[in-house]
């Protein structure tokens, strides 16, 4: 696995920030930044400690998919924790075998610090070779969107 790091400084305080990029008032916040990724991405889930979650979208044929995880942590407006473990293929769950082995137990970590009404979002990730040129694309632009969103 690979590590990645991507910082954004956004106006706006961290509870605001954790909020608009969990979508923890409204879903559609999260769908909107994520949207980078998958135009169609969203979750179904609780960000509680433990939690089981599915990232999920659909493709360009209109399949679902995606990762299922577990929120392996989290201190509200300060940091976030999501250990991936498998994925999701329509209703199948697929947690063993050649497709998840080389990423699974990969985490994907949100770092929340407020100073003087600037909240700088950290999010520290592991990854595949093979994902490192999409992600060093798409996070940027996927956090440029979040911190637009924010600070409205």
């Amino acid at each position: 696995m690979k590590k990645l790091q991507f910082k954004k400084d956004i106006n706006s305080s961290a509870k605001n920030v954790y909020e608009t990029m969990l979508g923890l008032k409204n879903i559609k916040t999260y769908e909107q930044w994520t949207s980078e990724f998958n135009p169609t991405s969203t979750y179904e889930g609780t960000w509680e400690k433990g939690a089981k979650m599915y990232f999920i979208g659909t493709d360009e044929h209109g399949n679902r998919g995606g990762m299922i995880s577990e929120i392996a942590d989290i201190i509200p407006s300060k940091f976030v924790s999501i250990r991936h473990y498998g994925m999701l293929d329509g209703v199948n769950e697929i947690t063993q075998g050649a497709q998840v082995e080389k990423w699974a137990g990969g985490l994907e970590n949100y770092t929340f610090r407020e100073s003087n009404g600037v909240t700088t979002v950290t999010v520290d990730m592991d990854t595949t070779e093979e994902y490192m040129d999409y992600f060093k694309t798409t996070w940027p632009k996927a956090l440029d969107k979040l911190k637009i969103m924010a600070e409205k």
